[in-house]
């Protein structure tokens, strides 16, 4: 077998993918609009749809599939395993209460922010962030946080196979512009987001890091602009922040 052949994609499996995606997209969906969706033939979205609910992976509403809850056990599992979430939860639980806002705990996997935890203080907004959401890291200030403190190749890397989308008109679209705030974050430890995930949201992020000091993972603060302003901004949440994410990492490292 070569190389190539060793690391071809088997495209039975990308369809089968590609059809969960359209459904979680979509919200459902029947075989003609997914094989519409995909430009595939409806024989062949039959095959994989009816072995994709005989394994439980989807479930069947009239001539609309859906997701099932297979998928929730698995995401759990992955959420649970990981130590981060353990040790760093009771600290975004207590920031949470002592600020009153949303606190979330985010871990970069596969170049995304992956959203693995959060807690909502008494005065919190609602937004579109959910957990197991994954998030461009330049979007937002957990995000930007773990970037800052990625080794330079990896940040390449990452903005190489993703770019830099915009969500909001203040999301950071320029090279030049991110590289010189990563610069910012990196000497101040911890990064700031003004609107640039939703309008009308700030937060502050703080990375998580590691021995080696490479961020495994980010807490951070969000709430209202006209609430995360002036010195609550940019020095009692920061401070907040800093301090929990040092209390991890020594746990961390000593469990």
């Amino acid at each position: 077998m070569t190389s190539e052949s060793q690391h071809r994609p088997v495209e039975t499996v990308e369809t089968a993918f590609d059809i969960v995606d359209v459904l979680k997209r979509d919200d459902g969906a029947g075989i003609t609009d997914i094989a519409d969706e995909l430009g595939l033939a409806k024989s062949t979205v039959h095959r994989h749809v009816k072995t994709l609910e005989s394994r439980g992976l989807l479930v069947r509403e009239g001539d609309v599939y859906r997701i099932s809850t297979w998928f929730l056990d698995y995401g759990i599992h992955v959420r649970n395993r990981h130590r981060l979430y353990d040790v760093a939860r009771p600290k975004v639980d207590e920031l949470a209460a002592e600020t009153n806002e949303k606190v979330w705990c985010v871990i970069e996997e596969r170049g995304m922010g992956v959203h693995i935890y959060g807690a909502e203080g008494r005065h919190s907004v609602k937004t579109h962030a959910r957990i197991g959401q994954r998030t461009y890291l330049h979007q937002f200030a957990a995000g930007k946080a773990i970037l800052a403190h990625l080794p330079d190749d990896r940040i390449e890397s990452i903005l190489e196979d993703y770019g830099l989308a915009a969500q909001t008109d203040q999301t950071i679209t320029e090279r030049d512009t991110l590289y010189d705030q990563l610069a910012t974050i990196r000497d101040r430890g911890y990064a700031f987001n003004r609107e640039e995930s939703v309008i009308g949201v700030h937060a502050v992020g703080a990375p998580i890091r590691n021995e080696s000091g490479t961020a495994i993972g980010a807490i951070s603060v969000a709430g209202p602009a006209n609430r995360l302003r002036d010195n609550l901004m940019t020095e009692e949440l920061p401070s907040l922040l800093l301090g929990a994410t040092n209390e991890v990492e020594i746990n961390l490292a000593h469990s």
